[in-house]
Parts: C-alpha cells; sequence; structure tokens
C-alpha cells in the first residue's frame, strides 16, 4: 500500500512538472504573438531555414502571356510552400518604395510605366533555403545569360520583359513581403507531404 501511494504520488509530481513546463511555454508563445502578427511567419521546425519565406511577382508581361499557372507550377514541383498569392494593379507609390535602390537610374521611368500597364501576381512561397534556390530557378536578370530550365531563359528574350521577380536576399524578401503583403494575408499552414521534402 505504501508502495502503490508513493509510486502515485511519484506520478503526481511527473504530471505536475509537466504541466508547469507546458505552461511555461504557453508563456513564450504569448510573448512572441505579435511578432507572429507583425511578420506573418513563424517557424514550426526543426529544420534551420525551414520557414525561410522569399517574394515572387509575376509581371504584367508573365501575367499577359498566361505565365502564372506555369510559374506556380514549377515553384509547387520544388516543393516549396505557398503561403500568400494576389493579383493587383500596382501604384507608383508601392513601385517606388520596392524599387528604391533604382530611383536615380534612367531607365526608372520606363520601369514605373511598365510595371503599371497591367496587373501582376505576387506570391510568398515558404522552405529551405527558398530565397537562393529561387533566384536560381528564375535565372539571371537578363534573360539572353539566363539558362535553359529557369524561367527568364524558358519564357523571355529581352531584359525588359523578363516575366518574374524574385527577392535576391533573406534581408530584401522580409523588406518586401511587408511592403507587399498584410500580417494576415499570410497563412502558416502545415503542407500534408512534409516529411516527404524534409528530414526531421
Amino acid at each position: 500500500m505504501i508502495i502503490f501511494q508513493r509510486c502515485s504520488l511519484k506520478r503526481i509530481l511527473q504530471h505536475a512538472q509537466c504541466y508547469l513546463r507546458s505552461l511555461e511555454n504557453s508563456k513564450s508563445l504569448a510573448r512572441a504573438f505579435p511578432s507572429v502578427l507583425l511578420h506573418g511567419h513563424r517557424n514550426t521546425s526543426s529544420v534551420p531555414g525551414i520557414a525561410e519565406r522569399t517574394l515572387i511577382a509575376v509581371k504584367p508581361d508573365g501575367v499577359q502571356r498566361r505565365l502564372v499557372g506555369k510559374v506556380i507550377q514549377r515553384f509547387e514541383q520544388k516543393g516549396f510552400k505557398l503561403v500568400g498569392l494576389k493579383m493587383l494593379q500596382v501604384s507608383e507609390d508601392l513601385l517606388s518604395q520596392h524599387y528604391r535602390e533604382l530611383r536615380t537610374k534612367p531607365f526608372y521611368p520606363s520601369l514605373v510605366h511598365y510595371m503599371t500597364s497591367g496587373p501582376v501576381v505576387v506570391m510568398v512561397w515558404e522552405g529551405h533555403n527558398v530565397v537562393q534556390t529561387s533566384r536560381a530557378m528564375v535565372g539571371q536578370t537578363n534573360p539572353a545569360e539566363a539558362r535553359p530550365g529557369t524561367v527568364r531563359g524558358d519564357f523571355s528574350i529581352h531584359v525588359s520583359r523578363n516575366v518574374v521577380h524574385a527577392s535576391d536576399s533573406l534581408e530584401g524578401a522580409q523588406r518586401e513581403i511587408q511592403l507587399w503583403f498584410q500580417g494576415q494575408e499570410l497563412l502558416t499552414w502545415t503542407c500534408c507531404n512534409h516529411t516527404n521534402t524534409y528530414e526531421e
């Protein structure tokens, strides 16, 4: 009887410790919650960089040529996860912020004219090393230098109409995502084939 009581007491203490740990984890999550709302993203895996995100935009020429589906298909087949998607007519103000480093360039007015000439489809993709991999998938800025098999290498021939934009760095991706998307427009969800893409 005494042994049974000791075992029961030990089990109760173990449960109590687990409960206290879960409370502490809940407090940590609550502290992080505003950050999740602000950035629209959280790391839900033990794999480093799995929740890295990048911005991909199909430019007006890509939309006009009905290439949106082909671009999406390439990223899905690669194994990246779509967490944000919308179509919009871009304002000059938004472009001014997006292309802030190019505003003093002589070609900037023609760039704005081109980017406001029709709708743009902008999306956010998530996955391991997604920024660098996306740049490789998209290809060189000048399609004449882009390799076959890349988006630009397969679908465009001139730098003035190069179909897509892809963030060029992790810092650039974070800035661009916050510029084009509100936090609530980005989803955090678990893909059903996650274990076939990443080893935990």
